[in-house]
């Protein structure tokens, strides 16, 4: 009276060659270098430019390459970093 219900178990599909497919390229894991190395080389570069004295006025703090440069070169890592999360190769 009641049917028995076969229960079968879902096979992952494989592709023809079975190889496993890498989330990104190569040129994409270079980029991300090269967005970390900026990222990093623009924290180092805002390090440093106070006093010792805390009399004594240090000018160093504004100079160009604290609040010019480093910020750039942050923001220019931080961009690098997307394009490469985005970068769609040659397939």
């Amino acid at each position: 009276m009641a049917k028995e219900i076969k229960k079968t178990t879902a096979k992952p599909i494989e592709t023809a060659d079975k190889q496993k497919v890498m989330p990104f390229g190569t040129i994409n894991y270079i980029f991300v270098l090269i967005g970390i190395v900026l990222i990093v080389v623009g924290f180092v570069l805002m390090i440093g430019g106070g006093s010792t004295d805390p009399d004594v006025f240090n000018q160093e703090m504004f100079s160009f390459k604290r609040i010019t440069l480093a910020p750039i070169l942050v923001l220019a890592g931080f961009v690098v970093e997307i394009v490469a999360i985005f970068w769609k190769g040659k397939k």
